[in-house]
């Protein structure tokens, strides 16, 4: 179970912070994913941060001003948006999928995951 808060309502360079709050199984060995979906448009992956937290992976509109951590004791992640621009407005949304020794799946891949917060509202004005 993932609730996703910290959205709302931000001028355009500012920042914001997402938190992702997972309950049920140990937070630890699940890849940890942030996608979003702009009105009338597909859900985008985001970013990703592998269960260890050693590796992010970050997509090409995002890199430099997101940064996606975590804290496995805590079971919560979080996304740090910087330099937000009205394009990032959008649903966020956070996901999850066990992959505590590594797999194939891609992690920037919607269909990777298992698991899925009800998602959290970024409006950018300009």
């Amino acid at each position: 179970h993932l609730v996703e808060s910290g959205g709302g309502v931000v001028q355009a360079g500012g920042s914001l912070r997402l938190s992702c709050a997972a309950s049920g199984p140990p937070f630890s060995g699940y890849v940890l994913g942030w996608f979003r979906q702009a009105p009338g448009k597909e859900r985008e992956s985001v970013t990703a941060i592998s269960w260890s937290g050693r590796r992010s992976y970050y997509a090409d509109s995002v890199k430099g001003r997101f940064t996606i951590s975590r804290d496995n004791a805590k079971n919560t992640a979080w996304l740090q948006m910087n330099s937000l621009k009205p394009e990032d407005t959008a649903v966020y949304y956070c996901s999850a999928y066990n992959d505590p020794y590594g797999s194939a799946r891609d992690p920037l891949r919607e269909d990777s995951y298992d698991y899925w917060g009800q998602g959290t509202q970024v409006t950018v004005s300009s």
